[in-house]
C-alpha cells in the first residue's frame, strides 16, 4: 500500500537486491505489473493450476489461453465475440483477419492488445468497425475509448500513434497480427491461426 512513486523504487530495490545476491526468489503478487517487471520467469495460475510458464514477455506476447490473455496488460486486453469461417477471422460481420490455412468454422473469442489496432486506410479491406466514444491526449499516445457490439464489455481501448490521429466519430480499424489471439469458444485455449502468430 505504497504510494506510486515510492512503490516502483521499492520493486527496483527488490530486483537490485536480488541480482546482487544470486538467491533464487518466488515472489507472489496478484500485482501483474509488479511480475512482469521484476521476474525472469512468471507462473501463472488460477484457482492453484498452472496455466503457463515462461518469461514474461512471451506471456505477454503468447498467452496459452485466454484467463492468461486477460491477467496481463494495462489497459487489458479487449475480448470480442467472433467466429472462424474457412479462412477468415470474423467479428460479427467483420473480417479482421485472412490465414493462410482453412480455420474451419467455430465459435471463438478473439482478443486484441489496445496498441494491436491501427486507423484504416481506404485501401485495406479486413477491418473492424467500431464507434468511437472518447478521445485521450496521453502525449505520446492517443488513446479511444470506443464501442463494438460483439465486444464482451461496454467499450473497449484503443491506443494509437500521434500519427494515426483521428477525429472521425466512425472507425475503421485494421488489426495487428501479431496482438491478436483467437481461443477456442468453449475450452477458452489458443487456437494457433498461422504460424507466425505463434
Amino acid at each position: 500500500n505504497l504510494d506510486a512513486r515510492l512503490r516502483l523504487q521499492t520493486r527496483e530495490e527488490i530486483r537490485r537486491i536480488q541480482k546482487e545476491t544470486g538467491i533464487t526468489t518466488v515472489f507472489v503478487t496478484h500485482d501483474q505489473e509488479e511480475a512482469m517487471s521484476i521476474c525472469d520467469y512468471i507462473v501463472v495460475m488460477k484457482l492453484g493450476v498452472v496455466q503457463q510458464i515462461d518469461s514474461p514477455q512471451n506471456v505477454y506476447n503468447s498467452p496459452a489461453n485466454l484467463f492468461v490473455a486477460t491477467f496481463l496488460g494495462t489497459p487489458p486486453i479487449n475480448i470480442f465475440k467472433g467466429h472462424l469461417d474457412g479462412n477468415k477471422v470474423m467479428v460479427g460481420d467483420d473480417c479482421i483477419y485472412e490465414a493462410k490455412k482453412e480455420l474451419g468454422n467455430k465459435e471463438v473469442y478473439v482478443a486484441i492488445r489496445p496498441e494491436g489496432f491501427s486507423i484504416a486506410s481506404e485501401d485495406d479491406k479486413n477491418v473492424l468497425h467500431a464507434e468511437s466514444e472518447m478521445i485521450q491526449i496521453m502525449g505520446r499516445d492517443i488513446s479511444i475509448v470506443a464501442k463494438n457490439p460483439e465486444c464482451l464489455k461496454p467499450t473497449f481501448k484503443i491506443i494509437i500513434s500521434q500519427e494515426d490521429q483521428t477525429n472521425e466519430t466512425k472507425l475503421n480499424l485494421r488489426v495487428k497480427p501479431y496482438k491478436m489471439f483467437v481461443f477456442d469458444g468453449e475450452t477458452e485455449e489458443r487456437i494457433y491461426i498461422d504460424e507466425e502468430n505463434k
